[in-house]
């Protein structure tokens, strides 16, 4: 199954996440935007793994989820990856994410003993979209620096979810397959 380690964001402030995607697609560039029961903040990507590394997986998480603390999490600022003169991704940013780099630094040492990737540059993001071509781009920048300094608003991060993601010609279907509380 192909897997990931994930944040959902709050509910509370999806509608406020619908509002920016709403002003990029005003633009009418080739966009896919992340519906908003898939939006996430991913820990770690996993690839495809198989039943047993997942039994691995979750020993090791449960193991080391203990030593952390519900933390808030302040979403702010519009960007892309992964430069101007091509955007393949528009992300919503994370102020202040000491706490939240602090765990996903931490398991990642503990993935990369599990046999997976140590990640070589990290930063906390939120995908909202994704770009599919270069048509209306000035435009697209244009309206992304408009809303560089958006805020979000502030969550409450209290756990982790392990979730599988099936891909599909619709899009990706994701599912929980282990919640993770702090």
């Amino acid at each position: 199954m192909r897997a990931f380690l994930a944040v959902d964001l709050d509910e509370k402030l999806q509608d406020n996440v619908s509002k920016v995607q709403k002003r990029i697609m005003e633009v009418n560039a080739p966009i896919k935007f992340v519906e908003t029961e898939n939006l996430h903040f991913t820990l770690k990507f996993l690839g495809e793994i198989s039943n047993s590394k997942v039994e691995d997986l979750t020993v090791m998480i449960e193991d080391k989820i203990v030593e952390y603390q519900p933390f808030e999490l302040s979403i702010k600022k519009t960007g892309f990856f992964p430069h101007s003169g091509y955007i393949k991704v528009i992300w919503l940013g994370v102020e202040n994410p000491e706490a939240y780099s602090h765990i996903q630094m931490d398991l990642d040492e503990e993935f990369v003993k599990l046999g997976f990737r140590k990640e070589k540059s990290y930063i906390p993001h939120l995908t909202i979209a994704r770009v599919k071509g270069a048509k209306n781009k000035e435009a697209l920048i244009s309206i992304i620096k408009e809303m560089e300094n958006v805020s979000i608003g502030d969550m409450i991060v209290d756990k982790l979810v392990l979730k599988e993601s099936e891909l599909t010609p619709a899009g990706p279907i994701y599912s929980n397959l282990k919640e993770f509380k702090l």
